[in-house]
């Protein structure tokens, strides 16, 4: 009997961007145990926030004072490659595929923790917001700088 293939390692228009670390605890686990399906997209979110909240960029429970992190999903999209099969340490590696005016769209492995074996990729669309009116509004030009460096390519 031959192993099952490793998913693929990152792609070169991966290879840029950060490295999170994220943990998957025993409960994130499925009755197979499985990290279950709606787990990967909530480590993917702790990644991001954890990111930015190291830069500044974070909600508090103001949407005034959230500024760039007031902020609205508008698309999700995941791929489950390899599944994870163990608490621990693993990463989320990210990065920006797009840095429109109100918009951006930033790529996503879920992988191990040194980030060789990818086990779900993927991609989100977020959009500022204006706090009063909950209608797109450019992203600042402080926050544009700190995003730059995560572009691809």
């Amino acid at each position: 009997m031959t192993a099952a293939p490793l998913a693929d390692a990152p792609t070169a228009a991966e290879a840029s961007g950060v490295l999170v670390p994220v943990e998957v605890h025993f409960d994130d686990l499925d009755a197979l145990g499985l990290l279950h399906n709606a787990r990967y997209p909530l480590l993917v979110e702790r990644a991001w926030g954890a990111h930015w909240a190291e830069r500044g960029h974070a909600y508090a429970g103001d949407w005034h004072a959230a500024g760039d992190a007031c902020n609205a999903v508008k698309e999700f999209r995941i791929s489950y490659e390899l599944p994870v099969t163990r608490s621990g340490g693993h990463a989320v590696h990210l990065w920006l595929e797009r840095l429109g005016r109100t918009g951006l769209t930033y790529g996503f492995r879920l992988c191990s923790a040194d980030g060789l074996t990818t086990h779900a990729r993927g991609h989100r669309v977020l959009v500022r917001l204006d706090p009063d009116t909950m209608r797109p509004a450019p992203w600042t030009e402080e926050f544009r700088n700190a995003a730059r460096p995560l572009l691809r390519g």
